[in-house]
Formats: C-alpha cells, structure tokens, sequence
C-alpha cells in the first residue's frame, strides 16, 4: 500500500507539472502574440507619419533628412518676429526683411521681373516660401540662371491652395549683396546664382514645418501675376 500511494502521488506531481508546464507555454503565447500586435500598431503608425511627411515634404531634397543649414546663413529670432497684419508700409531692419509685421494679403508666388511689396512677400515667407533677391543690375544671364533654379524646384502641397513651389524672385534695390535668399527668420547672401548654398537653403527652409509659422498657408490665391514661363 505505501508503494501504491506514493505512486499515486508521483502521479499526481506529473499531471501538476506537465499542467504548469502547458499554462506557461500557452501565457508565452499570449505574450507573443500581443506583443506582435503592438508591434504592428506601432509600424502602422511610424509608416503613416513617414508618408505624411513625405507628402507634405514636397521640393527637392526637402525631407527633413536633407536638412543642412549652410555656412553663412544668418538668423533671427523667429518666434519673437510679429505676425500682425498691417495695411500701410512697414519698416523693416533686415534688408530684404525674414519676417515681422505684414500685408494681410500674401502675393502668388513665381517669378516677378519688377519688385514686389515686401509687405507681401514677408507674408509668403511666413507660409513658407523662398524669396530670392536680386540687385537690378545682375547680368541678364546671372537672372536667368535664377530663373531656372526656381523652376526646377518641385512643387509643394499646400492644405490652403493650389500646389506651388514656394518660391519667389524678384529683384530688390539697395541689396547688400548681388543676390539674397531668405525665408522666415534666416537669409543668406551670395554673390553667384551657382553657389550650392541656394539649394541647402531651399531644401531646409522652404515649407518647413520646424521653421514656417504658418504652415500649411497658401502660395496661391493671392495677388499679383508672376511671370509664365
């Protein structure tokens, strides 16, 4: 009788233990199989934002992992620049100015071969764009080298308007330097249509959503003809 009970309870341990050892296996199963599905969400997720991004990134090399600000660029303090709408002239203390009080009227954006009120443009930049300057006196071909930088910029996708592709050129008097490229809070000068610096500019600044106050605002329905090609 002892051997018999003792076998009784040896038998008892295995069904016990192989029990255990199948609810362990079953708990490692639920564990996997929520942790895959976390794992799906979160892929879901990072994919979504990934293509919003790039939709919304737009011009060339204009994805964030194309951002390079390049030497020589100078900088304001963006977030203390007024946003105000104004409708009388503006004094700026930046020449062309990045940003402050402005029209409350943006203009379209594109090519212009007279100057534009900065009043305007100042409120393109703070949609996003790109205004390119130039002195009057550039050489005709160093304007049409800017001409055709602009045009080969893609266009942007706007949640106000019309695709564009958030430039502006126009000449500008009185510049510091032959051409000045600015957007909202920064600028840079350079001397030839050519330098590679346009483009980094370009690819950061231009319908960012780290630098463009208002982004998202519209590059069209606004005023103004720009040249067609």
């Amino acid at each position: 009788m002892p051997n018999a009970k003792k076998g009784k309870q040896a038998g008892r341990r295995e069904r016990v233990a192989a029990q255990r050892a199948q609810q362990k296996r079953a708990e490692r199963r639920r564990n996997l199989i929520i942790i895959g599905a976390i794992a799906a969400v979160v892929a879901v997720v990072i994919g979504g934002v990934a293509w919003y991004a790039a939709s919304r990134g737009g011009g060339s090399g204009s994805s964030a992992s194309a951002e390079v600000i390049p030497p020589g660029v100078t900088g304001a303090a963006a977030q203390a620049l007024a946003h105000d709408h104004v409708t009388g002239p503006v004094t700026y203390s930046v020449t062309p100015p990045v940003g402050g009080q402005h029209n409350a009227t943006w203009m379209n954006c594109g090519v212009y071969d007279q100057p534009v009120p900065s009043e305007r443009a100042v409120h393109n930049l703070e949609h996003g764009a790109i205004w390119i300057t130039y002195r009057p006196s550039l050489p005709q071909s160093e304007v049409s080298q800017l001409r055709a930088f602009v045009e080969k910029q893609t266009m942007v996708s706007s949640a106000e308007g019309a695709p564009s592709r958030y430039m502006d050129l126009t000449p500008y008097p009185g510049l510091p330097s032959p051409i000045v490229v600015s957007s909202w809070g920064f600028q840079l000068k350079v001397s030839s249509p050519a330098d590679p610096r346009l483009q980094q500019f370009v690819n950061t600044f231009r319908a960012s959503p780290k630098y463009t106050p208002e982004y998202g605002g519209a590059c069209t329905g606004g005023v103004g003809t720009p040249l067609q090609k």
